[in-house]
């Protein structure tokens, strides 16, 4: 079995609606993105997927969020924008665009805090 990963970076403010604690008032976040591609053979050119295309998606992906209040960004003006949402949403759109599914997305609040969404 093959897997890769790539991380990237963005920045978002969020709050959690009707949470208890401090997480209810708007904060921001230097999150972190970490997707990776699993397979048991190797594409055409060697490859599980390329790392460019990740990266471009990756990056379009971020930009619908970065320096954005993430609860303004559709589906997270219905859902509350926790860090299990969010991986979830960044693996979904990935799928969609990507020709390997991602095997997880794991999304970092802080470099000690973070969630994870996987495939079955």
């Amino acid at each position: 079995m093959y897997e890769v990963a790539v991380t990237a970076q963005f920045s978002a403010a969020h709050q959690l609606r009707g949470h208890w604690g401090p997480c209810k008032d708007l904060h921001g976040h230097n999150w972190t993105v970490e997707a990776a591609f699993a397979t048991k053979k190797l594409g055409k050119h060697g490859m599980v997927v390329d790392f460019h295309h990740v990266k471009e998606e990756l990056s379009r992906l971020m930009n619908m969020l970065d320096h954005k209040i993430i609860n303004e960004v559709p589906p997270f003006t219905k859902w509350d924008p926790t860090a299990e949402r969010i991986a979830e949403w960044f693996f979904k759109e990935l799928k969609k665009s990507l020709p390997v599914p991602p095997s997880y997305v794991t999304i970092y609040e802080t470099e000690n805090a973070w969630a994870t969404y996987r495939a079955k």
